[in-house]
């Protein structure tokens, strides 16, 4: 039986993905495309088995999953594709209803430590679908992560940009974890050995990546709207390491996460580690 893997369609995952399903053999695995909050459905019910998925997933459920050692999707600075947009300065925002992607809890999360816990702020939040400048009109703020949050930096416009994560490490000198490579526990209990596999071959992928991110944004899909200079920049921003320092941000978040109640405690953090697998 094949491994099944949830292939987030996010510009931060092409250079992995890229490079894994051009060097590597994968024959052993069957790929799922979604954004993250419907991979995180997805792994939750077992429809898949590996996933590059929201940390707060991991956060909630830790019973339920290991994680893939050396791999992530962070920042150590600015990220920027987890972007608040707002018609006034980040200061006047303290009591605002702000509107929030769809598509992933961490960074909606991320916000809410960022303003209440960094700022002190008392703040609403609505989930909401609408495009940047309809977000804008019904909201003083909204958050966007992923292409959606680049395409609109791209835009430009008179509206205030913040880069979640460049305000996380300014408050705590430390990574933010985005998203971690997640494996369900069942999956390392009946295949193990494919799992290390697989886990190994995402660690060469990765390594390959950062290689060779000029030649993967020539024939990558966002090429449609993004240029391969600021394609390949955007890459090289990105942490897709996890490190000592990583794991010590990945901590504080859930802490921070349960101080504010969105997880009922902070949770162990469990690596995957080879056939063991605990």
């Amino acid at each position: 039986m094949s491994l099944t893997i949830g292939h987030i369609e996010y510009s931060n995952c092409t250079p992995i993905f890229t490079a894994l399903q051009n060097t590597m053999d994968c024959s052993g695995y069957r790929f799922v495309r979604g954004v993250p909050a419907h991979l995180n459905r997805l792994l939750a019910t077992g429809e898949i088995d590996v996933c590059p998925s929201s940390s707060i997933e991991y956060g909630k459920y830790p019973d339920r999953y290991l994680i893939l050692p050396d791999l992530s999707i962070s920042a150590v600075g600015p990220v920027k594709s987890v972007l608040l947009f707002s018609r006034v300065p980040l200061e006047r925002l303290d009591g605002a209803t702000i509107g929030m992607t769809t598509e992933s809890d961490t960074s909606v999360n991320l916000l809410r430590i960022i303003l209440a816990t960094f700022r002190g702020f008392t703040n609403c939040f609505e989930r909401t679908g609408l495009p940047l400048a309809g977000a804008l009109e019904s909201y003083p703020a909204v958050l966007l992560i992923g292409d959606r949050a680049l395409r609109g930096s791209l835009e430009g416009g008179s509206h205030h940009i913040y880069d979640l994560g460049e305000l996380w490490h300014r408050a705590t000198g430390l990574p933010f974890v985005f998203a971690l490579w997640l494996v369900r526990r069942e999956a390392v209990a009946s295949r193990p050995e494919e799992v290390a596999r697989l886990a190994a071959d995402f660690v060469r992928a990765k390594r390959l990546a950062y290689d060779s991110y000029p030649s993967i944004a020539t024939q990558a899909p966002e090429r449609e709207w993004i240029d391969r200079e600021v394609l390949v920049d955007y890459w090289r921003t990105i942490s897709y390491e996890l490190t000592p320092a990583h794991l010590e941000g990945l901590r504080l978040f859930f802490s921070h996460a349960a101080d504010l109640g969105v997880l009922p405690a902070a949770p162990v953090v469990r690596l995957f580690e080879g056939d063991s697998g605990v």
